[in-house]
């Protein structure tokens, strides 16, 4: 036999043999987890979605209120010439 029969024929094997029991509730606690884990997956897109838009208000304010496009006054007066 060939490596690919050897496997088949395990395959078959495992096939062949009673299946485990499956509980009745499974389906229902299946889908009782994925709701729960498509909250909490809203929650949490929801929260970061609110920090971006806490982060840019936040930015916005420092912008306005530094204006760092701005040059800095200059510390001394330049020199008066042709006095």
């Amino acid at each position: 036999m060939t490596r690919h029969e050897d496997k088949e024929a395990a395959v078959r094997r495992i096939l062949d043999t009673p299946h485990p029991p499956v509980p009745a509730d499974l389906a229902v606690r299946a889908a009782a987890g994925g709701a729960r884990r498509a909250r909490r997956e809203r929650l949490a897109r929801r929260l970061l979605w609110g920090l971006l838009v806490v982060a840019v208000l936040a930015f916005t304010v420092w912008a306005s209120a530094a204006r760092p496009w701005e040059a800095p006054p200059a510390e001394t007066t330049p020199p008066l010439e042709g006095w």
